[in-house]
């Protein structure tokens, strides 16, 4: 069985909730309210490709403590580093972290169907909206399944509340995360997709 690690195991499976969310989402106001840097550790994304610059990401132990703690455990390790931006959808969000098959110069066919040698998480579902900017873990349609998959949001996805695990908020180089190349078609698949060159954790 497929182990695709996307929104809700893919668009299809949330079916017309999910795509009605996604229209509403490409219309929505792409203005940020200003995010103040919390007492969590922040992921340090250095992204090359179409797009070039660093986004800082400002994680929530205090939501999802085992999720940062994956995430966080993994970057120190460099597991993310040369990691893709295998599916992005304008409008959406922007998906990576797949450190078993994501990985820029190599056969990257499977990318968003791998995890990493950590096992899978238990879900830690919050009250935390999917605003612009909020980071959520990708899962299949277990939604004990999050691993080390991410997305970052380009516009408000509140269909996705209380169904997905809110891991950090982008606070600083959103314009970063709105220049990481597009895929096509409706499951937003990249070619040459953009890649986490680097990513550090800071406390």
């Amino acid at each position: 069985m497929s182990r695709d690690r996307f929104l809700a195991g893919g668009l299809f499976a949330l079916g017309l909730a999910v795509v009605g969310g996604y229209a509403v989402s490409q219309f929505a106001s792409p203005v940020m309210a200003q995010v103040e840097d919390g007492p969590g550790p922040n992921l340090v994304i250095e992204v090359a490709g179409e797009a070039s610059g660093t986004i800082v990401i400002d994680m929530l132990p205090e939501v999802a403590p085992k999720h940062v703690e994956q995430i966080t455990a993994l970057a120190r390790e460099g597991a993310y580093d040369g990691v893709v931006f295998h599916r992005v959808i304008d409008g959406f969000m922007a998906q990576t972290g797949d450190v078993e098959f994501g990985k820029s110069g190599g056969d990257t066919a499977r990318a968003g169907m791998g995890g990493s040698s950590r096992p899978d998480l238990p879900a830690e579902f919050s009250d935390i909206s999917f605003d612009r900017g909020v980071v959520g873990m990708a899962r299949s349609q277990d939604p004990n399944s999050g691993n080390s998959q991410f997305f970052i949001m380009f516009a408000p996805g509140e269909f996705l509340n209380g169904q997905y695990t809110v891991v950090g908020r982008v606070i600083s180089g959103m314009e970063v995360v709105d220049a990481i190349k597009k895929g096509t078609g409706g499951n937003g698949e990249v070619s040459d997709p953009d890649q986490m060159a680097k990513v550090t954790v800071t406390e």
